[in-house]
This record gives structure tokens, sequence and C-alpha cells, in this order.
């Protein structure tokens, strides 16, 4: 068997999807996912550079491709790079399973249980409605539930000002005074309403610088969080010592991480409990069987991101990983817009607080070539978060 065709598709089902199909000499074929948020063309384009390398080549040597992608330039490792590497490896993982009829998590080491552990977001624009919310999560059937009164920022957003320019969303104005008051009170009150024994995380969104995010950790201890997350900027990643230091209270972080020599330190000196890099950031299930093994040795669980900026495939490899580890904890879960479905079918499935792969041979999800010709991209950016004297937040 042999790779004689690679195809890149960008399309928007609602939201920007990077999408790659590897086709083989034989009619087998893979389908892998290279999403980046406002970064889509630049993969893209990666994937048009990178994936000239497999022609010819025999798909089932996935180690040796992946040493061969992440070296055929000297220019490597960046995120837009290792997510294009992540959306070849996990096709040609996708193709392998295929071509053996057997799920993607077989060739992972098998199931070591029977579904996925979902949490999912709650929220509300007052601590009451917040509350009615997560009830609302619970009857759904989910067992660990995100928490963020007013969304991210949560009180500490002042205002929105103007956009500043088209196709620019508008500007969050930030403040984090407010934020760090009203959050420990939020806490407080769910837990007087719910119970103490109701898992509940927050996301701090990296807003904090790490002073604040100490204090911020360490003011959430009675109230015994899942997780918090991401309570600083990862390139800040030795602030987590100071957090560490503040604190029990768990912390899960790396969003927007994606090669090895970030994670290994906050892992080896165990500054983080929840490791939130999906194996489609990070360069695939191969590089993420790897680091994943070595988190395992710490104690450290997944938590991998998986909101709708990460579609139905990447969200198909987390599950199928999360299946064969042992270290699984749980996986954000989000349901789709309708279309992307169209474009991707065969999704994951939700029930009873876990999810799992849809039956089949390799990753259970495929791409319709013709739906993605409905959607065509559609250029979306992120928001500039600033301060009240108009600077740039640190966000």
């Amino acid at each position: 068997m042999k790779i004689t065709e690679v195809r890149t598709f960008l399309t928007c089902p609602v939201r920007n999807y990077v999408l790659v199909k590897i086709l083989t000499d034989e009619g087998v074929y893979g389908v892998g996912e290279g999403s980046m948020n406002s970064s889509e063309q630049a993969v893209a384009a990666t994937l048009e550079h990178s994936s000239q390398w497999l022609i010819g080549h025999d798909p089932f040597r996935t180690e040796d491709l992946w040493q061969m992608l992440y070296r055929n330039t000297y220019w490597r490792g960046g995120p837009v790079f290792r997510t294009a590497l992540g959306a070849l490896d996990i096709a040609l993982w996708d193709l392998k399973a295929k071509a053996l009829g057997v799920p993607v998590y077989e060739l992972l080491g098998g199931r070591a249980r029977q579904g996925v552990l979902c949490y999912t977001h709650a929220g509300g624009g007052s601590h009451e409605a917040l509350a009615e919310d997560v009830l609302r999560c619970q009857e759904e059937g989910f067992r660990v539930i995100r928490v963020q009164h007013g969304g991210y920022g949560g009180p500490g957003i002042l205002r929105h000002d103007p956009p500043p320019g088209p196709g620019f969303p508008p500007v969050p104005v930030f403040e984090p005074a407010a934020y760090l008051a009203d959050t420990p009170k939020m806490f407080e009150y769910l837990r007087s309403k719910l119970g103490d024994t109701i898992e509940l995380c927050h996301d701090v969104h990296e807003q904090l610088n790490p002073t604040d995010a100490a204090w911020l950790a360490r003011a959430l201890e009675p109230y015994r969080l899942y997780f918090l997350e991401d309570p600083v900027m990862p390139e800040e990643w030795e602030g987590l010592r100071q957090i560490r230091a503040a604190s029990t209270t768990k912390i899960a972080l790396g969003e927007i991480l994606y090669n090895r020599e970030q994670i290994i330190p906050m892992i080896t000196e165990r500054l983080i409990d929840y490791l939130r890099t999906p194996p489609m950031r990070m360069g695939g299930l191969t590089e993420a069987r790897k680091i994943y093994a070595m988190a395992e040795m710490y104690d450290v669980r997944t938590a991998f991101h998986g909101a709708q900026d990460i579609g139905p495939i990447a969200q198909a490899a987390s599950i199928h990983f999360n299946l064969a580890i042992h270290n699984a904890g749980a996986q954000e879960w989000v349901r789709y817009p309708d279309p992307a479905y169209d474009v991707m079918p065969g999704a994951c499935t939700f029930k009873d607080g876990m999810a799992n792969p849809n039956p089949g041979p390799g990753l259970g999800i495929d791409i319709d070539e013709d739906a993605v010709k409905s959607y065509p991209f559609k250029p979306a950016r992120l928001p500039i978060f600033r301060r009240w004297d108009g600077g740039i937040h640190r966000h």
C-alpha cells in the first residue's frame, strides 16, 4: 500500500475547520483535522507543503513518517507546524485502523474504560441563574461542570468597545478586581445551593498574572474545585510555581501548548494536575502517546480542550486516545451545529456522562467532500482584550 494523494479542505459549517484526507493506491483513506482558531489558512498552507513528503510512502510506517515530517524542515516546532503535523498523523492512524478493520483505540492499547468522562459549560448572568444551569447540565447526565458567571472574565468585563476594524469582533475591556472579588462568592453560593460533592471547575482564561492567580487559587480552596483552568498564560508557566506554593487547588493548563519542551517541565515538576493539550495540537497521536505516558508517571491526567474551534474529527481522536490510556481525566464536550455533522458524519456520541466514538474501524468519522463545498471558508478573528485605560490586556 502506498500513499497517492493528500487533500486539504478549508470549510466553515458555522465555524472554520481545516480537514485533511490521505488516499492510497488500494482505496483505503484516512481523515484528520488541523483546525486552529483564526490561523486556519496558515495551517492549510503548511499542510499543502508538508503533505508532499508523504506521496509514495507506506502509510503503516506511522512512527517513521512522523519523524520524517517533523524533521523535513529546519524551521519546525511552532504551533502552526505542530497542528498540521497533528492533522496528518491522525489521518495516518485512521487509515491504518481502517485497513486493519479495527477502531483506532485498539491500536493504542484497547479500551481502558467503558466511555470517556466529559465536562460541559454552565453559565448565567447571576449566581442564581448559574446554579439553575448547573442543574440543567446534571439532568443531561454530566458529572463534571465548568461554571462561568457572565462568561470569560465575569464581572471583570466592564464593557465592550467598538470593533477596531472590519471583520473584527467588539473589544472586551477587562479589569481583574471585580472578577477576583466575585469568583469566590460565586463558588460559595454554588456550594451552598448544590452541595459539596458535585464536581465543579472554572476557566480563568489566562486573564490573571501569577500573583493574582495564586491569590484566587488559595481563595477557592474551601470549594474543592475539580480544577482551575488556565490561571496564567502558558508563556508564564514558571508562575505555576507561585500558584503551587500558595494553594492545593488543582490546576489544568495547556489549551494552546503544542510541544514537549513546554509541557515536560510542568509534568516533571508537578506544576499541573491536568494537561489540556489535545493530540491534534501537539503533533497527533504519535506524539501524544509519549507525552501522556510520561504524564501518567506523575499522576497528571487529561482534560483535553474540546470547544467548537476543534471539530468533530479532532474530538474523535481525543476520545479514542482517552479510551485507551490509564490517566484519562475529563474531556471538554460540546455539541456542534448541525452543518458540522453534515461535513463530518459519524461524530462521537454522549450518554450518561460519557462519550464514545461511532462504532466501526478507524476513527469512525468521515469527510463529506460535497458538503465541504457547501460551506466555504469565511475569515474570522479573535477579540483583542484591553484595560480601562486603553492598553492591551495581557490575555
